[in-house]
């Protein structure tokens, strides 16, 4: 059996989200522009990974989370960081590695660490530490659960079954959001990833949820009584089929620029415009100019 290779080309249904949340997703979107901008006008080092496409997906787990739960998210983690702090003076020095930088500018882009956020490069290494901290809060903090953000490409790492295993053996609140854009750096799904997400799932005895929604309300109404039921300690994978706008890093993409303008077109911002181009244009007015104040202000600190 091959896998499922989502490539969405045609708008799925878009409910118009609340403004808070439209507000956070046109941020996110606004800060993965500006260090894409940076980086052209060399005032960044190393590299990055952006989340251009999927900022829905973050806003709208981090609304049934709590405070309490543990994240754990990956090499295009800033979406992630920024829909649980709101913060993006201290992602930004840090990536700058200037003053006020959450991780004193020895993480990066990549390597964050802040409470109970923790992001790396390395992919599925997040998966079997977060059965250990689910382990923990199952025996010390009943009800909190650990989130782990994966892709695709990360289904080709052993971790990701060991810890399957054993979230499902111990009855641990592992709660697995896989984020599938259909490609892992260049390499399509359908190349690199034999059967589908579902099948290894169900090969474990751990529930599956699958959407392909962009509507933030409505991906919490869907997953609201799997998550809960993560709580009490039956594991979950989330599948989002989802689309990544941008190149892997800060310039590697093999797609044709044709294939890019086609998913631009069916995602998530160009339905949120067709529907009200006021509100979004006023929106992401406000957050620009956030981002731009913020690159202004980082970039004019010193060193960390």
């Amino acid at each position: 059996m091959t896998a499922r290779t989502f490539v969405q080309e045609s708008a799925p249904p878009l409910m118009d989200p609340a403004d808070e949340d439209l507000s956070l997703m046109l941020t996110i979107r606004a800060f993965e522009l500006k260090l894409l901008e940076l980086f052209e006008r060399g005032m960044l080092n190393g590299t990055t990974h952006t989340c251009l496409g999927q900022e829905y997906i973050p806003v709208a787990m981090e609304g049934l989370l709590a405070p309490g739960d543990h994240v754990f998210s990956n090499h295009r983690g800033h979406g992630h960081y920024l829909a649980r702090y709101r913060d993006p003076e201290g992602l930004l020095a840090e990536i700058m590695g200037r003053e006020g930088a959450v991780c004193g500018g020895v993480g990066g882009s990549q390597h964050i660490r802040r409470e109970r956020y923790v992001s790396t490069g390395v992919q599925g290494e997040s998966l079997p530490v977060a059965c250990g901290v689910a382990l923990h809060l199952k025996r010390v903090e009943p009800g909190s659960l650990a989130c782990v953000y994966v892709g695709d490409g990360t289904f080709g790492e052993g971790a990701v079954y060991e810890a399957l295993n054993l979230a499902s053996l111990w009855g641990l609140p592992l709660l697995v959001v896989v984020e599938n854009n259909g490609i892992a750096q260049s390499t399509p799904t359908g190349r690199h990833l034999a059967g589908g997400i579902a099948g290894r799932a169900a090969a474990f005895g751990v529930e599956y949820r699958f959407t392909d929604s962009v509507d933030v309300a409505g991906i919490r109404r869907l997953l609201a009584p799997a998550v809960e039921a993560v709580r009490g300690g039956v594991p979950l994978v989330v599948e989002f089929a989802t689309q990544r706008l941008g190149p892997h890093s800060k310039g590697d993409d093999t797609r044709s620029a044709e294939q890019v303008e086609r998913l631009r077109a069916a995602g998530w911002y160009a339905g949120c415009v067709a529907r009200d181009p006021e509100r979004v244009g006023r929106l992401e007015g406000s957050a620009r100019a956030l981002v731009e104040a913020v690159a202004v202000d980082v970039a004019g600190r010193g060193l960390s």
